[in-house]
């Protein structure tokens, strides 16, 4: 049972949730590389409510695909869909390549864009730590940093390339996608390598299995813990990056002369490296005891916040560069938080659902320059980002407060989030009924403890005891 678990954890030698990362990269990498462009398109005659519709279509095709494309691979398995995921990203580039003939080749390519980023998001991810959890002595969390880390990587450093091959290359507005197509067919030959953990048969078996239950319903959507630790922190893990690298140029492009694309660059490529270079720091914050990760995350946010709020007022390039670094710092923190977070919730069958739901809800807060740009004209940003800093200190408020209460009875366990029984009192306990069975926790850490037949005798040898009944 170990050597076939161990085979499927590597392909021809390598490990088999390299090639997913590396769809999952190229994905990251076509879905942000927009973002460092905008200056270049206001730039070529196209206005600002264009250019700010390109961004939004973005997210039209995010959302949607977030919500419905871990279901689907639920049926149909991990590996088609993320394929799929990967030719559309490449399709959007060659689409966005055409932007010289119109805006409406730009929008098409946007909107498919995030068609691809979701299925990178919510089924590689899944697909990322599935693969994780079948190498032998795999350590808890692993899986949720990679599929964190490359979707990171792939954020960053899209946008970085595609700046600087716009700023200095030629054909500014085709090369960048040209190089981003080429990455796709490499990723899309090496992927098919890797091994498939939902075949099409056992999704078929267990939606059989499941027959009697109804549809769409999703125990972990209204766990308590997925409404005040999750729910508060995913808005803030785009949210921060918005504001960093969309806000941020906006407020100091006074003082960058013919420098803004160069700088709106490496403002992207910092606050993204700030996220990618704390992400093991994220897991040594985390506990299962406790929402500590999420706490901290959400603290550094307001900080950051509060930095940019500074930032708006005097107009500093160099302060808007450390405000960058610090939200950047948070959002890493935050993507691994939270997928650590989901994963002790959510039991399988649920996973890839839940994880599309959790970036549906982190993606919420790209909306933030959108409307902080549509509120500007009646307010300044100094106030609006200090609104913005209230309302993220509020929100951090609610995760303390939640931090160690309603704990899961075991990470990623079947009962799909269902809570741990504080321990029974030793004195002065009430008697508790025959017919029930509880589950007393082994340690505070959540971890579940065995179950206790209270009041019941042991059966006769050779009998079948009864089924405890089991609520869910």
């Amino acid at each position: 049972m170990a050597s076939s678990a161990g085979s499927a954890a590597t392909v021809t030698g390598r490990p088999a949730w390299l090639p997913v990362a590396a769809a999952m990269f190229c994905c990251g990498w076509g879905g942000n590389q927009f973002t460092p462009l905008l200056v270049m398109y206001r730039d070529a005659g196209y206005s600002v409510l264009v250019v700010d519709v390109l961004l939004g279509a973005y997210v039209v095709g995010l959302i949607p695909g977030l919500l419905t494309l871990g279901r689907l691979s639920d049926r149909v398995g991990r590996k088609p869909v993320l394929i799929g995921g990967t030719v559309l990203s490449l399709v959007a580039s060659g689409s966005t390549a055409l932007g010289e003939a119109g805006a409406v080749w730009i929008a098409i390519g946007r909107f498919v864009t995030g068609v691809g980023l979701a299925a990178a998001m919510a089924v590689g991810s899944t697909w990322v730590q599935e693969l994780t959890e079948r190498e032998p002595a795999s350590p808890a969390g692993l899986g949720p940093r990679r599929s964190a880390l490359c979707l990171t990587l792939g954020l960053g450093i899209g946008p970085g390339v595609a700046g600087v091959l716009a700023q200095w290359g030629p054909w500014p507005m085709v090369l960048p996608f040209l190089v981003h197509m080429a990455l796709c067919v490499g990723a899309l030959v090496v992927v098919r390598r890797s091994p498939e953990t939902r075949p099409v048969r056992d999704a078929r078996t267990r939606s059989r299995t499941h027959a009697l239950r109804p549809a769409g319903r999703l125990g972990s959507l209204g766990h308590p813990r997925f409404v005040r630790i999750i729910v508060p922190l995913a808005p803030w893990v785009f949210g921060s990056v918005g504001v960093a690298y969309a806000i941020m140029p906006q407020v100091v492009e006074g003082r960058l002369g013919s420098w803004g694309l160069a700088y709106s660059t490496s403002l992207t490529v910092c606050t993204l490296g700030a996220g990618v270079a704390i992400q093991p720091i994220a897991k040594r914050l985390d506990r299962q005891d406790s929402a500590r990760a999420a706490v901290t995350a959400m603290t550094i946010l307001c900080l950051g916040l509060a930095l940019s709020t500074w930032t708006a007022a005097v107009r500093s390039p160099w302060l808007a560069l450390g405000a960058a670094l610090v939200l950047g710092s948070g959002y890493g923190i935050a993507i691994v938080a939270g997928l650590l977070e989901l994963q002790r919730l959510a039991p399988a069958r649920e996973l890839a659902t839940m994880t599309g739901i959790f970036y549906a809800l982190a993606y919420v807060g790209f909306l933030l320059p959108a409307l902080l740009a549509a509120l500007s004209a009646w307010a300044s940003y100094v106030a609006l980002l200090l609104g913005l800093t209230v309302i993220a200190v509020t929100g951090t408020a609610v995760v303390v407060r939640n931090s160690t209460r309603h704990l899961p009875r075991a990470p990623g366990g079947s009962d799909g989030g269902a809570e741990a029984s504080p321990p029974a009192r030793s004195r002065g306990a009430r008697p508790v009924r025959s017919d029930v069975t509880s589950t007393s926790p082994s340690s505070s850490s959540g971890q579940p403890g065995g179950a206790v037949e209270r009041g019941l005798p042991d059966p006769p040898r050779g009998s079948t005891p009864s089924r405890s009944p089991r609520f869910s």
